[in-house]
């Protein structure tokens, strides 16, 4: 029968403790496989390092990604001085709600990719991890048309799932983006019955998960993200 996943919260609270402590004392500077069908569980754990969260470059502006209603026509996409170039106006055409600043949308997408940027230069995996996670706005469109110079990036985290439950996973080894002990995951069959589950160490100390042919559902708990190992 399934077996309930375990939860240990407090390593994941101090590896990102540890972060955050590391990118304040940083000045910074500029820089395969089929992915499963998800569905996202509710409060992902975030333990794998994530991008620089730095006050001065944390967006203030509205996010692109959850634009809803009406928005600012291309035609009027104009800033209150200068003028945007053909590749920031293509990012920010359906990105402006009404009534907003489109300066401030562009900052936005250009401080997520200078975010992106800090992260990859650490850990590329961080990075990749927070593009799968969602710790990156509207990553998609930011990469595409502000910052293609990551375009490897999006193309790895396009291979992954987040955590949570995923349906109908593809067979195979897959690599947990974290190194959090509490990482934990179950492969179930059709029935319910539990196939497969760890932790099981990879290198590094990473969890790495074999998914095994006919698995319906995989989940898996304190993973941050997955990609093919």
């Amino acid at each position: 029968m399934r077996r309930p996943l375990h939860r240990r919260p407090a390593a994941a609270a101090a590896v990102l403790a540890a972060l955050l402590a590391l990118t304040a004392c940083s000045s910074g500077g500029e820089g395969g496989a089929e992915p499963p069908r998800e569905s996202k569980a509710a409060g992902p754990t975030r333990s794998a390092a994530v991008p620089d969260r730095q006050a001065e470059t944390v967006p203030t502006g509205p996010t692109p990604s959850a634009t809803k209603g009406p928005t600012v026509p291309d035609s009027e996409l104009k800033p209150v001085t200068g003028s945007f170039t053909a590749t920031e106006r293509k990012y920010l055409s359906g990105r402006v709600p009404e009534n907003t600043d489109p300066a401030a949308v562009l900052q936005t997408g250009q401080e997520s990719c200078q975010r992106l940027s800090r992260t990859a230069k650490r850990d590329k995996d961080a990075a990749v991890g927070a593009i799968i996670a969602g710790d990156i706005p509207d990553a998609e469109g930011v990469i595409t048309h502000l910052c293609t110079d990551q375009m490897p990036l999006l193309t790895t985290a396009r291979t992954g799932f987040g955590e949570g439950t995923v349906t109908a996973p593809k067979a195979g080894t897959y690599r947990a983006l974290t190194t959090n002990p509490a990482c934990a995951w179950q492969a179930l069959g059709a029935d319910g019955k539990v196939l497969a589950e760890g932790p099981a160490p990879g290198s590094a100390g990473n969890v790495r998960a074999n998914v095994p042919a006919g698995a319906r559902e995989f989940t898996s708990s304190g993973c941050y993200a997955w990609l093919p190992a």
